[in-house]
């Protein structure tokens, strides 16, 4: 349980960013692998990128597993929303793909409440 004084703490801070980041590959990593799987072919699911994707996954958690031993839920959790601005940028970046600029703005929103819900949680 977390102390009763936990506060974002640039450790805390870096932890949820890397988790966020960490999150955002995972995703383009099963948009790669998801062109090459196939229900009619079992094996299609031992490919690379999706191993490494779930890899990425199961790392991001237990970051954030180590982001919530210090910090609580409710402090924490805002920042996820992160994600709807970090996954559409990477895949923008990475898979080349167009992003429509009501995304952009969506996700400014979702910064601005962020920004809010964590305002005076920092040390």
């Amino acid at each position: 349980m977390p102390r009763p004084d936990s506060a974002l703490t640039p450790t805390v801070i870096a932890m949820i960013v890397v988790t966020l980041a960490m999150l955002a590959c995972g995703q383009v990593l099963f948009k790669q692998a998801s062109g090459h799987l196939s229900l009619a072919r079992p094996a299609s699911f031992l490919s690379g990128t999706l191993i490494i994707a779930l890899f990425v996954y199961g790392a991001a958690t237990m970051l954030w597993l180590a982001v919530l031993a210090r910090v609580p839920l409710s402090m924490a959790f805002p920042f996820y929303g992160l994600t709807f601005l970090l996954v559409p940028a990477f895949a923008w970046w990475l898979l080349h793909e167009p992003i429509r600029p009501q995304t952009w703005i969506g996700g400014g929103v979702i910064l601005l409440g962020v920004v809010i819900s964590s305002w005076g949680h920092r040390q």
